[in-house]
């Protein structure tokens, strides 16, 4: 695939790629773009021309409609490869992670609504009981799946979908790692905690 031009927007440039930075706690403006994190990405071919090198300047030419609408920003799978990488150590995945939480924000329709709900899901449980618990994550994960395919009107989709988790399930039985009980850890109250105080300090 062919590369899109990049424009460099003054307006919106150095206070957007102000607010990634802070909080994704990774200087940007350390990318010279060698491209030694691109080599090295596993999700590079499913995302088109956008790898990590790319995604940063974008960042830091303001191009805020094409960086938080891409498909690295939903399919990076938080490797850290890039950072390990990177001669100035940028984790590039904290800052998809950053995007992902600014599009949910301002509310923008996600590229990939499986990451999404996958995101969400996993963040709900987290905060509820301190751990994921198997359970009660794909069950909510599904129906925020099938709901949305049940909007489009994709019943094929909902059904296959059935069946994929359904051998997932059986496979995980069979080898003893689905867990039917409510675990939970003991430090869940600080974990939200900790997550409330930095929702605070994102909107301050």
């Amino acid at each position: 695939m062919t590369a899109v031009e990049l424009e460099f927007n003054f307006d919106t440039a150095k206070s957007f790629v102000q607010e990634v930075m802070e909080r994704s706690d990774q200087n940007l403006l350390a990318c010279y773009q060698c491209r030694r994190c691109a080599s090295g990405c596993p999700v590079g071919e499913e995302t088109g021309y956008v790898t990590p090198d790319r995604l940063i300047r974008m960042l830091v030419l303001g191009d805020r409609e094409s960086a938080l609408n891409n498909d690295l920003v939903w399919k990076c799978v938080s490797c850290y490869t890039c950072g390990t990488r990177c001669p100035n150590e940028i984790q590039t995945a904290r800052v998809t992670e950053t995007l992902k939480k600014i599009s949910k924000e301002t509310h923008q329709k996600p590229l990939s609504p499986k990451v999404a709900h996958f995101h969400s899901t996993f963040v709900s449980s987290a905060l509820r009981w301190g751990r994921l618990n198997e359970i009660e994550f794909i069950n909510f994960y599904e129906i925020k799946n099938t709901l949305t395919d049940l909007k489009n009107f994709r019943f094929k989709a909902i059904f296959s979908e059935m069946i994929a988790q359904g051998q997932v399930g059986l496979n995980m039985l069979r080898r003893k790692r689905l867990h039917f009980g409510f675990q939970s850890a003991k430090g869940r109250k600080e974990i939200k905690r900790l997550y409330q105080r930095a929702k605070t300090k994102q909107r301050g």
